[in-house]
């Protein structure tokens, strides 16, 4: 009986610390720049690790979807707007590098409701990223 509740504890120990181990959008929930979310995105897919969208995600927060062991908190909100340029004016040409960070279903739906025209946003809950886009849930 001893031997069985060590390897339980075991487990719940290697299941916590993997979580805890795993990135966040922490610190990055309103977005900014790109050369400070690009580089996110290529050290989490170089190394497969895990990473969670949690909470608030907003603007260049969405390009952590380009993530591929990405996984979306069910009570996440995601904000999705046009990119704009240092004067705020709309960049096509940011706006699909945005656009490209997103799956088929998602990029898709964005462009077809014009969420990526302009500037304000347009809110999807973690659940729907799920359920309707096909992200994975968070453990």
């Amino acid at each position: 009986m001893r031997n069985v509740a060590g390897n339980i504890w075991a487990g719940a120990l290697l299941l916590l610390s993997t979580a805890a181990m795993a990135g966040t959008n922490a610190g990055y929930e309103m977005g900014g720049q790109y050369a400070r979310f690009d580089p996110v995105v290529s050290q989490y897919n170089q190394s497969g690790e895990l990473f969670r969208i949690e909470g608030h995600c907003q603007s260049s927060c969405t390009l952590f979807l380009a993530i591929r062991n990405v996984c979306i908190g069910r009570g996440a909100t995601l904000l999705f707007h046009a990119a704009h340029d240092r004067d705020r004016n709309p960049s096509p040409s940011r706006t699909e590098h945005m656009l490209s960070a997103y799956n088929a279903s998602l990029r898709d739906y964005v462009t077809s409701h014009h969420f990526m025209d302009t500037l304000e946003f347009h809110a999807i809950s973690g659940r729907e990223m799920i359920h309707r886009f096909g992200y994975r849930a968070c453990p």
